[in-house]
């Protein structure tokens, strides 16, 4: 049975192994792979401290007398440093009962493949950690534990099928028969589908997919009229908005546009205080998810004659939350006070950009905010939409 001094020793050398060149292959040079004992054990040095002295000495020559290292004492009996031996890297990991890295990779590999073709940001995520493999980095959201790594995968599948609005908890029931296994895996889902995904705001990724901790609301207000189960609610003749809970969207049996615009609004705050007589108000509330999305839809389909916009904030998540309500409703709506002009007249107002502004921002160009973009950047700037007078 390997003691700790053995077991430090062991692994610090697998890990320079397996980092290294000879370990992918690609070395023509036989490498030699050593660890200087006082930098692994501080201690060592310290001859007062007798008692690990010894406990890495003798550590240090049952290793060497089983033929896994090389290491050579002066007449003070102190190591400097420990050699792997090359011939006995299989036997090393033997002795640890520590599972090769080229076993895990492959064990990982055969769990990506098991979610190839599922959708298309696993399949992103299984083309890139392959790639990492392949160039010996480490996989992303794989800590070590395969069934975990599976499950993250899983849960980024079952998220893409959900239709309905539903609690977290309720998700993690049908996904893995547990009601607290999806908490405990959420951070990672998250990082992976914004990093993977088309989301525009990190926060905002589990709402977008139907995941949710309370039924939500659709608030609407202005030029309008609302028919739910015969029931007819004018919105014109109203001070102020209303809320349309998700579980009676379905009910809704007509919306009639009776101003020449339609205009969704990104913020609460612009929702509360745009107002225009010839305009039907929709808050998406930051991120619009299916529920929002299917509002929409049926709005337009009803009122395709209408003019329709968007109202968001002068920046990286504004542009995209504009692009992806585009994509996913198929309606053409137009930026609404978005533009270049509206962030030089409110230059005073705007903040400066983060490294992660300006990477999106760059990702953004080419996709119908090329001029704006090109002075945020250029002039380090981001406007909120609340700085905007909407008039």
């Amino acid at each position: 049975m390997t003691d700790k001094y053995e077991k430090q020793i062991l692994n610090s050398l697998l890990d320079k192994y397996e980092k290294s060149k000879s370990f992918m292959g690609g070395n023509k040079v036989n490498q030699s792979f050593a660890v200087s004992v006082d930098k692994l054990f501080s201690k060592y040095g310290d001859h007062s401290n007798f008692e690990v002295f010894q406990g890495v000495n003798e550590g240090i020559e049952v290793l060497a007398r089983k033929g896994l290292i090389s290491a050579k004492f002066d007449r003070a009996k102190v190591c400097s440093k420990v050699v792997l031996k090359i011939d006995k890297i299989d036997a090393a990991y033997l002795y640890l009962g520590r599972a090769p890295k080229k076993d895990i990779n492959q064990e990982v590999i055969n769990v990506l493949d098991r979610f190839a073709g599922k959708n298309q940001i696993l399949d992103s995520f299984r083309k890139e950690q392959i790639k990492r493999i392949g160039e010996n980095k480490s996989v992303q959201f794989f800590g070590g534990d395969l069934k975990e790594f599976e499950n993250i995968l899983l849960a980024v599948e079952s998220l893409l099928k959900v239709e309905s609005e539903t609690y977290a908890r309720d998700f993690s029931v049908k996904a893995f028969s547990d009601s607290k296994q999806f908490e405990k895996l959420k951070n990672k889902v998250v990082s992976l589908l914004y990093e993977y995904g088309d989301f525009p705001e990190k926060d905002q990724v589990l709402e977008s997919l139907n995941i949710v901790k309370n039924p939500t609301y659709v608030n609407v207000k202005g030029a309008g009229a609302i028919l739910i189960s015969g029931q007819k609610i004018d919105l014109g003749v109203l001070y102020g908005d209303i809320g349309i809970s998700s579980s009676i969207l379905e009910d809704i049996e007509k919306i009639d546009i009776t101003g020449s615009r339609v205009m969704t609004i990104e913020n609460l705050t612009s929702f509360h205080t745009a107002c225009d007589e010839d305009t039907f108000f929709i808050y998406l509330g930051g991120f619009h998810n299916m529920i929002r999305r299917e509002f929409i839809k049926k709005i337009y389909r009803q009122n395709s004659d209408k003019e329709y916009c968007h109202f968001g904030d002068i920046d990286a998540g504004g542009f995209y939350i504009l692009n992806h309500l585009k994509k996913e409703t198929n309606v053409d709506f137009k930026p609404f006070k978005m533009d270049l002009d509206t962030l030089k007249k409110y230059q005073d107002s705007s903040k400066k950009l983060t490294d992660s502004d300006r990477k999106r921002l760059k990702d953004l160009m080419g996709k119908g905010f090329d001029e704006v973009i090109e002075h945020m950047l250029a002039h380090d700037c981001k406007l909120e939409q609340e700085a905007v007078d909407f008039r």
